[in-house]
């Protein structure tokens, strides 16, 4: 019997063909570690603006995120942190882009519900601060929780150390941080690879990605 498999490598031109102006892209990463550079500079050349950008933090101004933001292709970026980047302070002052905090397990939590199909987390982390403003109260039990919405995106650019041919993916220690997150939050997976190997050569134990959440891979 004839089995159809999809082809999920591809060139990075190919891949970087998906990202459109205005979209809204996750990118893993914790302070560059983990984020799929050469994907930051495909975007860099191919110039997409408008973006909307869901990631731990803002990178540094030449490395990671922080290489879209130099260059003026974001919008607006859900963050826990930025300030590894003063351009990110230095373009909300001007007006240039829209940054809006988060904290950084309620980010997690956020995205994971994204992923998850849930409606939201409830949490009492910034009850009684700023981080409250707009959002709806909810009382269990006797005490005051915020609901967070899930975070969801048109697109998750992921950083992996291994896949094989099918997107098992492996994230070698620090590198794993947001990118098993978001590789579930996002309409279309997008991965950078460092290695590619064949179905089966990594260990069931060892994937912290299944396959079935991505759409693309590409080896950097």
């Amino acid at each position: 019997m004839e089995v159809f498999v999809v082809k999920k490598v591809v060139t990075l031109d190919e891949a970087m063909n998906h990202i459109k102006d205005g979209m809204t892209i996750m990118i893993g990463g914790f302070m560059a570690v983990g984020t799929p550079e050469k994907f930051m500079d495909a975007l860099v050349e191919k110039g997409v603006k408008d973006l909307t950008i869901i990631a731990n933090d803002a990178g540094w101004p030449d490395k990671g995120i922080g290489k879209l933001i130099i260059n003026k292709q974001v919008k607006k970026i859900i963050a826990s942190h930025v300030g590894l980047n003063p351009e990110v302070g230095r373009q909300m002052n001007a007006g240039e882009i829209e940054c809006e905090l988060v904290p950084q397990g309620t980010l997690a939590e956020r995205i994971r519900a994204g992923g998850n199909g849930l409606g939201g987390i409830l949490t009492p982390t910034g009850v009684g601060t700023i981080v409250e403003e707009g959002k709806e109260k909810i009382t269990v039990d006797g005490k005051v929780y915020l609901l967070e919405k899930p975070l969801k995106a048109d697109v998750a650019l992921v950083g992996a150390s291994i896949s094989d041919k099918k997107g098992n993916l492996y994230y070698n220690k620090a590198t794993r941080n947001f990118n098993p997150l978001i590789a579930t939050a996002a309409d279309l997976v997008i991965v950078g690879a460092e290695k590619i190997v064949e179905v089966g050569e990594i260990d069931g134990n060892d994937v912290m990605t299944p396959a079935l959440y991505v759409d693309y891979i590409v080896e950097v």
